[in-house]
């Protein structure tokens, strides 16, 4: 299948079990699945706005364990942003984010003009190890950007998004689309101040 130039490749990384395919597939489809099932590499996609006009927003959902490393790599050379999963219960998951974080600098080389989110997922669980404080060091260190969420609570999934969308400074990127919907919006905003005589 031929590549599209108007297709925008967030990746998301982390260890197996932290729950990236919930806040994937909370995010695409608003959904949530109690049970846990191992990813080797799914690729979701959505229709965005991108430089005023409709692209792709192309989800690559990666594996959590560390057996295709050639995979990894091809993600990380074809990802526009990154998206960095550890659970707020597990200290182990945060660490094995370290390997990942240099392989994303050693093949993108400068980073700091590629939007990487650094998200502290299962927030609403009280088994915690990790603070939220320690996740924004971290994120300072990496001088990317934090957040914490919960695809369980559809906590933070559609402002995760939103947020790492907000960091590309090389195009205007949204997870608004301008279609029939936005119009009819715009249509009823500008008659809600305006009277009408019955």
């Amino acid at each position: 299948m031929p590549e599209q130039s108007n297709d925008y490749r967030v990746v998301v990384f982390g260890a197996a079990g932290v729950g990236k395919s919930s806040l994937v597939l909370r995010f695409v489809s608003g959904t949530f699945r109690d049970t846990y099932v191992p990813t080797v590499e799914d690729t979701y996609r959505q229709v965005i706005s991108c430089d005023r006009s409709i692209c792709t927003l192309q989800i690559t959902d990666t594996t959590g364990s560390h057996q295709f490393p050639a995979m990894q790599r091809l993600s990380i050379s074809r990802g526009h942003a990154f998206i960095l999963v550890y659970s707020v219960t597990s200290r182990q998951s945060m660490e094995d984010l370290h390997p990942i974080f240099e392989q994303i600098c050693h093949i993108k080389g400068d980073i700091h003009k590629i939007p990487i989110m650094l998200v502290g997922n299962k927030s609403d669980d009280p088994q915690r190890e990790l603070g939220a404080g320690e996740g924004q060091a971290l994120a300072t260190k990496w001088r990317c950007a934090f957040m914490e969420t919960s695809a369980k609570m559809n906590y933070n999934v559609q402002e995760l998004f939103q947020e790492l969308l907000n960091l590309e400074q090389r195009r205007t990127v949204s997870l608004q689309v301008d279609g029939k919907k936005a119009k009819q919006q715009k249509k009823k905003d500008k008659l809600q101040g305006k009277c009408s005589v019955m």
